[in-house]
Order: structure tokens, then sequence, then C-alpha cells
């Protein structure tokens, strides 16, 4: 029996299954969504649908297929509805939840239904658009022209979409759309805002329209964080569709931690964005800078300095590390007694940060999530540069002492990037028998750094560069000699009697 709005009456009710009721397919359209993407149907679809179940947003969406990969045939057949199996640790404790979505009212592909996407914007319960075009989605295309059916680019069929909206309600100020983008890129509302506003000027809208488009629309800034892996695996699919009596193509796997911050101070955006108010795991800020430092700096941070670490130990997931005690005391404390007391602040508390480190501990302990190390060495340099380097720059100005872990981390990073061109642009490393792909663009840079030092000066050469990193590293005082002590040991003895100095070191201090 394939999930559907008949066929849903007949599925029985269980346990840990949650059921949409009749009426949710009743409710107006408030909603247009860009994108038909996993994460999308796991973090912002979460949140509508959970916010129709209480009463408080009722509302469905719109979704755009911008794409012309893949079909809708499965949206269609299911009357929009999907199943969310929810899977993680909270505060030590296994979460399993299974979700029949039925947020999304239907779907509509721009290639051949645009003008349908078009007298959406007629609809004037219609206030919202999400998106989620990948980071490449949000780019200005001056040949894009919007009386294309569709233009090319996203933001083309934005401001396509916003022109048809202003027509329509004849330019009425309080008919504006709150446009939240959940693209993966920082700043996202204004730099999209500011696209969409170039793109009006190249194809010669009039000025009264521009005014319109500038102040009666919100772009708001967000970000969003769950890790939704997609589809789950044929065993999962099968066990959870022999257990409920259904089976659903669209069924997609999520984690249960959920985040979603807004930017926004506007009163009219809260009261449009009511579905904010059924999650403490969306929340609406007048700014979402510190959100950013915290998630950066307590979970992307954290992966860049034990990627190395972990992939020197054999080991493939995050999950399989954490079950290593030396590997999972490493990662704690440097999140605990170093990252905290760098990101601290007049807007982040030891309080806020030590809590969401914690949350992503139970995060990286996640037993159904299988996220690779190899997957988070890819572009290591860059990760390093944009997520590291002000890190250590903080630590100093805090403590003005050596942060032992990040030093380690550093030192492992060094070595990971030790590498031989075999064949065409591909460099290889080794350490210790495990051999490995390192897949950067900057493995040149580091395989020449190798050829041309001794394992002596080879730190102080490669923090010294300001010209890569921005910074001269060896300012900081003892961090290079600390650097060159761990990879001098990493040299000359097994990775784990490293880290076990590492971990002896750091608590007695």
């Amino acid at each position: 029996m394939q999930l559907s709005r008949e066929n849903i009456q007949k599925i029985k009710p269980h346990e840990g299954l949650q059921i949409p009721n009749d009426a949710v397919f009743s409710l107006p359209e408030k909603i247009i969504q860009f994108g038909t993407g996993v994460l999308l149907r796991g973090l912002p679809n979460y949140f509508i649908n959970k916010a129709n179940n209480k009463g408080i947003f009722n509302g469905r969406v719109v979704v755009v297929k911008s794409t012309t990969n893949g079909a809708v045939d499965a949206f269609e057949q299911q009357d929009g509805l999907y199943t969310t199996c929810i899977q993680g640790i909270e505060d030590g404790k296994r979460i399993e939840e299974i979700i029949i979505n039925a947020s999304i009212s239907r779907v509509l592909t721009a290639a051949t239904e645009w003008k349908t996407i078009l007298d959406c914007a007629h609809q004037p319960e219609i206030e919202i658009i999400f998106s989620n075009t990948t980071e490449v989605g949000i780019v200005l295309n001056e040949q894009d022209k919007i009386g294309d059916n569709p233009p090319q680019s996203f933001p083309g069929k934005l401001l396509a979409f916003l022109l048809e909206r202003y027509k329509a309600f004849e330019g009425a100020s309080d008919k504006g759309m709150v446009i939240v983008p959940c693209e993966l890129i920082s700043d996202n509302g204004v730099k999209l805002k500011s696209i969409v506003l170039a793109l009006a000027k190249l194809n010669q809208l009039d000025n009264e329209f521009i005014h319109w488009l500038n102040h009666s629309n919100d772009f708001c800034n967000s970000l969003v964080d769950r890790i939704v892996p997609g589809n789950p695996s044929e065993a999962t699919k099968n066990k959870i569709q022999s257990a409920f009596g259904f089976t659903d193509e669209l069924m997609i796997m999520s984690e249960s931690f959920r985040f979603w911050a807004i930017e926004s101070s506007s009163e009219r955006v809260k009261k449009i964005l009511s579905f904010t108010q059924a999650d403490e795991g969306v929340v609406i800020a007048a700014n979402i800078d510190k959100f950013k430092e915290i998630k950066l700096r307590l979970l992307n941070s954290v992966h860049t300095f034990a990627t190395g670490i972990s992939l020197f130990t054999g080991i493939d997931t995050v999950k399989e590390a954490m079950n290593q005690k030396v590997i999972a005391d490493y990662i704690q404390h440097l999140s605990i007694q170093e990252i905290v007391p760098a990101i601290i602040s007049d807007d982040i508390s030891e309080a806020e940060a030590t809590t969401f480190a914690m949350k992503v501990f139970d995060r990286f302990r996640n037993p159904f999530i299988e996220h690779h190390w190899s997957s988070i060495a890819v572009q290591y340099t860059l990760k390093m540069k944009s997520r590291n380097v002000a890190l250590i720059e903080k630590y100093y100005q805090k403590t003005n002492a050596v942060p032992q872990k990040m030093a380690l981390g550093f030192a492992v990073f060094i070595l990971y990037m030790k590498s031989e061109q075999i064949k065409n642009s591909e460099f290889y490393g080794i350490y210790q028998g495990i051999k490995y792909q390192v897949k950067d663009e900057n493995a040149a840079y580091f395989s020449l750094h190798w050829k041309q030092h001794s394992s002596d000066t080879m730190v102080n050469s490669i923090l010294s560069d300001e010209i890569f990193w921005g910074i001269n590293l060896t300012q900081f005082d003892g961090f290079a000699d600390a650097v060159n002590d761990y990879l001098q040991m990493l040299l000359s003895q097994n990775i784990y009697e490293t880290l076990q100095f590492n971990n002896q070191k750091l608590v007695v201090e």
C-alpha cells in the first residue's frame, strides 16, 4: 500500500508513528519553496508540519522544482506526503520517531509549469518564500531575462515571482513577501537581495517596483543546522514499511537535533513566521552572528581539528571515533577547555557554548548517521584556514597560553598533507601503513614544503607563511614549538601514544 491521502486512513496507529489528520489537507497554501531537497524536507518542512499539528501555523507549502533532474511523480502519487525517520541521541538517550509529513500541498516543475507558479503570486495567503538551491544557486547571471519561461537562475525566478506579486496587488506595501533562503552561505538573505536588486536594474524594471522590492519585502539571513542524510538504507526502509504497512518512495532520514536561526527584528516577520512558536529548535533573532559563531567553532572547527587524528587511527566515521575513548577525550577537551574559552563574549555565554558543545557530542555519537572523516578531509586546508586559524588567534587573545589540542590537530594536519603526486593531479599520502588520497587544491604546496625542508624546519616554514594563512602563526608564543613537538612525536611513535600524552598534558595543566 503506497502512502497517499486516501491510504493514510488505512494505516493503523502505532507507538512512535505520527499520522496527520485529514483536516490538514484543507489548510491554505502559505509558502512557496524553491527546492525539493532533503534538507528542506527535513528541517523547514518539519517545523511547518509540527506547527500545523499544533494548530499554530495552519498553512501548507507549494514546492517549485527548478531543475530538470528527477521526476515529481512520487510527490503526485503520494499527494505530497513523505515519511521522516528521526534517529539520534539526546542527553545520552536514543531517540527514534517516524513522522508522516503533510506540509507539502503540491510540487510544480518550473520548466513546464511556470505560469502556474506565477499564478501563486496572486494568492494573498502566500506570504513566505523558502529556498535551498545549493551554494551555487545564489549567484548573479547578468544574462538572465525575467520574461523567459522560466528565467534561468533562482534569483531570476524569484524576481519574476515578486514582479508578478507586485502587479497582482498593484504595489500594495503590505503584500510583500518574507524570503528566507536556506543555502549554506553566510549572509544568504543579504546576498540574495543584492542579486535580485541588481537583476531588476539589469532588466530595466521601473523604479516604483524596485522601491517596493527593496522596502516591502523582507530578505532574512538564516542558518540551518541538521544532518539529513537522505534516503534510508534498504534494510531500514523495508523494516519501517513492514512495521507500518505502507510504502514510501520519498522517505528520508534525519538526526534528532534541529536548529534554524532566522535574522529579523520585524514584528511583521515574526507574525507571518508563526510556525517558529512550535519548536524551540527554530528562533528569530535580530542578529544571528552568535549562532553562526557557535556552530562554526564547536561543530565545524572540531571536525577539522579531529579529521586527521581519526583517519590516522584507521577510523572511518565520526561515530566510531566517539567510541574510542582517547579520541572522544581529545574532542571533548578540545571543545570545552579550548574552544569554549576562545569564543565566549558579551553575546555568547560560557553556559550557552558548553550546552551546544554537549549537544554536538550527542550528534557525533549518533549510531544512525554515517559521517565519514574522508568526506570532511576534502579541501582540508581551506577548512583549516576558514575555521581554525581565527580560532587560534581568539584563544591567544583570551588566554595567551598554548592551546595544546589545537596544536596537536595542526601537527596532524601538516603530516596528513605530506603526499606525493602519483598520477595526473592526484596526490597520495601514507602514515604508518594507512594510505589515503589528499583531495585538496593545496596538495602541491605542502608536498613541495615537505621536499624542501626537514621535519625540524617544516613547521616554522609553513606557519610563518603570512600570505598563505593571512597571518603569521609563529607570532603566537609557544604555538610553533608545540606543533613541532607533536609532529616529531607523530613521526616517531604511534598516534595513540601521542594522543594519550596530549590528553594527559592538558588535564594536568
